[in-house]
């Protein structure tokens, strides 16, 4: 039986992507098809990390394509494929990161740097290449996080510095270069300043996405990476409470005026399960993310509860993604992960890297 490209694209074309609620012909992530007497092989190639979901995309594929194949084997290879997306107009990217991710919240205690750390590791999980950055010079919290106390990044010339590696993931923040005693008594330009020497003098080693853990507010240092720092989006993380919604509402309302997308928000904390009788309750309130979201246009990506394991987790340097990778809170940063990197992946792409260099010389 003859078989054609246009055959096996027709029976594949109503399969649809359960991330991106999009069938995959749509997102033109059928490729290299190959038909011979003997097999029938074609890649799917993802625009966001999902190695969790690779079998059951797979199983997809082989399910829709027996009908045709006629006896042929199967080869269906499902990878990912990241690129560059574009952030601000005029900001170049920066070298060995593709895409950087704001984590932020327009008030602290809302567990921003433990959701930016978990969802940094899920998204390592998922099979991308990720940094964290810890952009809180006033108060860094990520070598805690990560069980990274007391270390220092090497620096190979006197100028640029290693990023320290620990779940798989390159990591760098204030906190490995002071001591963690010490207060930053600096003034918003010093500040602004440190920032950009760590994004900048960081050998970032081929990042797909940098994630950067912001300090709360809608300051100096927000305002630094809006106009220095390509930014390809920003991860909005509340609770349902009024009053931090509040403040959630300000930092959205920042980064819209200063050009940076908003990709989704994240509701943490906002439901605790008793340990002992099994009671739930919405400690800090129930919707509010989602009338939040409603009012800019932006969608909720996930929720996630008030859980003592999160804590202690991160209190022992070792976050739940990390200490639990198969657990039900493990799964919620992953699914979250994978969202947030599917409003990513729809992103335009930046050419820039293409484009050819023009050179003058005076002969």
């Amino acid at each position: 039986m003859t078989l054609t490209d246009a055959q096996v694209l027709e029976a594949v074309a109503g399969l649809i992507d359960a991330n991106t609620g999009k069938t995959y012909a749509a997102a033109k992530a059928v490729k290299n098809i190959q038909i011979s007497a003997e097999q029938l092989a074609l890649d799917v190639v993802l625009a966001y990390p999902a190695a969790s979901q690779f079998d059951s995309v797979r199983s997809q594929f082989e399910t829709a394509l027996q009908t045709i194949a006629a006896g042929r084997a199967l080869q269906i290879t499902v990878r990912s494929q990241i690129t560059s997306h574009a952030a601000q107009r005029g900001v170049p990217l920066l070298p060995g990161v593709k895409n950087v991710i704001a984590v932020a919240s327009g008030k602290g205690g809302v567990g921003k740097s433990t959701t930016a750390v978990n969802l940094a590791l899920a998204l390592q999980a998922e099979g991308a290449r990720v940094g964290i950055l810890d952009a809180d010079i006033y108060g860094p919290s990520q070598p805690l996080m990560l069980g990274l106390q007391g270390q220092r990044p090497e620096t190979p010339d006197g100028k640029s510095l290693q990023p320290i590696v620990n779940y798989g993931i390159q990591t760098m923040s204030i906190g490995y270069l002071v001591d963690a005693d010490q207060a930053m008594v600096w003034r918003g330009p010093m500040v602004s300043q440190a920032l950009q020497q760590l994004l900048n003098d960081t050998r970032w080693d081929n990042l797909d996405y940098l994630v950067i853990d912001m300090p709360p507010g809608t300051g100096d240092i927000q305002l630094t990476l809006s106009q220095k720092v390509p930014v390809t989006g920003a991860l909005i993380v509340t609770t349902p409470q009024d009053i931090a919604l509040l403040d959630a509402r300000k930092g959205v309302t920042m980064f819209q005026k200063v050009g940076v997308p908003i990709l989704g928000m994240v509701e943490n904390m906002a439901i605790h399960i008793c340990s002992n009788c099994g009671h739930a309750e919405h400690i800090f309130g129930e919707g509010g993310a989602a009338r939040m979201a409603a009012d800019f246009g932006v969608e909720v990506l996930g929720s996630l509860p008030l859980d003592m394991g999160i804590r202690l987790a991160v209190d022992e340097g070792k976050p739940t993604v990390a200490a639990d990778p198969d657990g039900a809170i493990a799964t919620l940063y992953k699914d979250i992960a994978r969202k947030l990197a599917v409003k990513v992946g729809e992103k335009a792409q930046d050419f820039s890297g293409k484009f050819p260099k023009i050179v003058i010389q005076n002969n």
